[in-house]
């Protein structure tokens, strides 16, 4: 074991601290003069202490080291060395690998075969992770030689129980119904013990269930086994991970996600699985504990805050008991009952992103068995595993580069995790992509901008065509009956001169079908042909069965950003009504396909042109709720009037192309009845300073989750409006109401700028 030991500490080249050859050489001179005192790999003898981590020595730079050996250090016991300055300078090389990260300086012996024996017969991934391979009960080694020294590494191959890393301490726990259980603990509190278990799942227990812990000394891995040569190649493997976040990383293959998407496209009534709870994008839980009878009694559960949080527009999701919340590129895993943090994946922001992604907001997650997906502001997708937070694998969804950012949640889709981006008005050309949930691997990707050539690019006349835009920036929705999924699209460009790109510009403000194994086109129908006004028809295609005209219907419901509310048949497409939920003056009559066709007269102007309702919309990105027990669809969104102009005339028009400004504008809450699209109700949802942008959460407790432009949250009575709680958290009012039950009780969500609100019924 000393001559594996002494193999290696010897390094390769140290930026600033010598070449490979004053390291070597250092090596040779420590073991003659220093080991005897401060051990073989500078961790600390019998008659000196450990150099490695001592502080008095200030930074890890060699020429403070040589200072040292030459002077020494009075009344400590450190003589002075009076040698040859070639010889104090390699002896400071040799320390100063020593104090490295192992990267740094990697062990020599074959990285290869030491890859080989941790994924083998050393069987170190059973255990541990790295790049995506491997368990996940011991820590992810993916970027070990960049956080630990080379000694480090090999003592915890040797002597794993001398530095135990916290969240991985072993404890066998007996609970009061006569039960056991083993595993790590990864969090407690004087209240409670979040325990991953030897299986690689999660228990989040309350101390009152537990009757008695016996927390065990030797650690869960064992000292490692094998030959001299096994172990020094198995160091040499460990000393060269480093992680590179820029690289993308290809994920293991499984053997399927059948029983686990079946728990996402029919979920238990007490979770919140995706983005808007289920995958028809309704909005809408069976659950009713909390209901118009007592929530006046709604009360304040836990609280999250998220720091350097401006604005949360996550929609939290939950599963088996833990809560995921989101900003860009960081995920929370929460214990659901108390808000205690169980885990927390971050990556840096990105430099150089540009467009709403710069906004550091992200809208959430999706799940898929073990497996947790998340869209990264340089539109990256990633997979996480769901006990742990380790990276699985990492996609390049497009290149933020090219003005390509992510800020929505992904769908999951069978055994597929599918995306759009932002950055249309950056020039990004859209698609909406579908990845393999196990590797990353793209399957398909539909552009939503045709190429000149493609079908739908004769709708584009002039040069505009070349100019990227169309992405799909909000979360879809999926039918698994038809295998279909609906997604709507953003604005063309330029935005307001509309005389650059004549025709309808497929597939702008669209809705579109897509098969879902596929990618291939099924149907589409525009909400608005042509835009000018910077309507995007990006909102949430609410996909809902029930009776119209007195004839059974598999339906999707749009209240699109343009003021209209569309009712098709999400079988085929077909038109089956319009209407407009605010005041519209745009509209002249609607074609064959029952698609609008714009008002001549409410086009962008050099001398401006009013039009109803401004650029802001009708609605905008906040999610729409379906209450099947009223038939009433919910929409948040503002009665107002813009003036649009158009500053680029001719055929080369390019960016904007005008400009528009707001001169009216209520926030409003409408619920339309689907059957006729008329408005049975609103409310003014004004009333201070603040804005809010704020999504909504109907429940089958006859009760509907909101909030004002005042901040404030609110319950209502779905049928008609009437409020019957309300709160005021002190933020603003952008946030995405959600509920989950755990336990018996039910919980109201309601995050509010950069913290998380639990709600819940007192206990009784």
């Amino acid at each position: 074991m000393k001559k594996l030991i002494l193999a290696v500490v010897s390094a390769a080249l140290v930026p600033g601290a010598g070449s490979a050859q004053d390291v070597e050489a250092g090596r040779k001179e420590f073991a003659a003069l220093c080991a005897g005192c401060h051990g073989v790999d500078g961790g600390g003898g019998e008659y000196g202490p450990n150099i490695v981590d001592m502080r008095r020595f200030g930074p890890r730079w060699a020429r403070d080291v040589a200072d040292v050996i030459k002077d020494g250090i009075e009344d400590s016991g450190m003589p002075a060395f009076p040698l040859p300055q070639a010889q104090i300078d390699s002896l400071a090389a040799f320390v100063h690998s020593l104090r490295a990260p192992a990267a740094e300086h990697p062990a020599p012996g074959n990285a290869s075969a030491g890859e080989r024996y941790f994924f083998g017969s050393g069987g170190c991934s059973n255990c541990h992770m790295v790049n995506g391979r491997g368990g996940n009960l011991g820590p992810d080694l993916s970027n070990i030689g960049g956080q630990r020294r080379l000694g480090q590494i090999t003592q915890a191959l040797r002597n794993p129980g001398a530095n135990t890393t916290p969240g991985y301490r072993l404890v066998s726990i007996r609970m009061r119904d006569g039960s056991a259980v083993r595993g790590l603990v990864k969090n407690e509190s004087n209240f409670d013990l979040q325990l991953q278990t030897l299986d690689g799942g999660l228990r989040l227990l309350e101390r009152e269930q537990i009757a008695e812990e016996t927390r065990e000394t030797a650690p869960l891995m064992p000292p490692a086994k094998g030959t001299d040569e096994e172990l020094r190649d198995v160091v040499a493997y460990l000393s060269r991970l480093a992680k590179d976040n820029s690289a993308p990383l290809e994920g293991a293959a499984s053997s399927g996600n059948g029983a686990a998407f079946a728990a996402i496209a029919d979920p238990k009534p007490g979770e919140w699985p995706t983005y808007n709870g289920n995958l028809s994008g309704n909005r809408y839980s069976p659950l009713r504990d909390i209901n118009t009878e007592n929530v006046a009694h709604l009360a304040p559960k836990w609280m999250f805050p998220i720091a350097n949080s401006r604005r949360l527009e996550v929609t939290p999701v939950v599963v088996d008991g833990v809560m995921f919340v989101t900003t860009a590129n960081e995920v929370y895993a929460l214990d659901a009952r108390s808000g205690r943090q169980i885990w927390h994946y971050a990556r840096p922001l990105t430099k150089g992103v540009i467009g709403d992604a710069a906004s550091a907001i992200n809208r959430g997650v999706a799940v898929l068995g073990e497996r947790l997906f998340l869209a990264t502001d340089n539109a990256h997708l990633i997979a996480l595993d769901r006990t742990t937070g380790h990276l699985l694998w990492d996609a390049e969804i497009a290149d933020y580069r090219k003005g390509y950012g992510a800020t929505s949640a992904p769908l999951v889709v069978n055994d597929l995790v599918l995306t759009g981006t932002s950055g249309g008005d950056e020039g990004a050309r859209g698609f909406v992509a579908a990845f393999n949930a196990a590797t990353g691997k793209r399957v398909w990707q539909f552009w939503t901008m045709p190429a000149p050539g493609e079908p739908g690019s004769e709708t584009w006349v002039g040069r505009a065509i070349e100019h990227g835009c169309v992405t799909g920036w909000l979360t879809g929705t999926y039918d698994p009956e038809l295998n279909l999924t609906y997604w709507g699209t953003g604005n063309p460009h330029p935005v307001e001169a509309g005389q650059a790109r004549e025709g309808a510009n497929l597939y702008t403000c669209t809705i579109v079908a897509l098969n879902a194994d596929t990618g291939k086109l099924v149907w589409y129908f525009q909400p608005t042909p042509h835009d000018t006004h910077d309507w995007d028809a990006v909102q949430t295609p609410v996909l809902f069965d029930g009776e119209f005209e007195g004839k059974p219907r598999k339906m999707l419901a749009q209240a699109s950003r343009s003021g209209m509310f569309f009712l098709l048949d999400r079988t085929n497409g077909q038109s089956l009504l319009h209407s407009s939920y605010v005041k519209t003056d745009w509209v002249a009559g609607y074609d064959e396909k029952g698609q609008p066709i714009p008002r001549k007269e409410t086009e962008p102007a050099p001398n401006g042109a009013l039009a109803f309702p401004a650029a802001v919309g009708g609605t905008n990105y906040m999610a729409p709720s379906f209450d099947p027990d009223t038939g009433l669809f919910f929409v948040n969104g503002w009665e107002s009037e813009g003036i649009f102009y158009v500053t680029m005339m001719g055929k080369t028009a390019e960016g904007w192309g005008g400009r528009d400004f707001l001169l009216l504008s209520t926030p409003y809450l409408k619920a339309i009845d689907y059957r006729t699209g008329k408005v049975r109700w609103e409310r003014n949802m004004s009333g201070g300073e603040k804005s809010g942008w704020p999504n909504i959460l109907t429940t089958a407790g006859h009760l509907l989750f909101t909030a004002d432009s005042a901040g404030q949250v609110l319950a209502l009575d779905p049928a008609t409006g009437k409020v019957l709680w309300r709160t005021y958290t002190g933020g603003t009012a952008t946030m995405a109401p959600m509920t989950y039950e755990l336990d018996g009780k039910q919980y109201v969500i309601t995050p509010a700028d950069g913290v998380v609100y639990a709600w819940t019924l007192p206990a009784r």
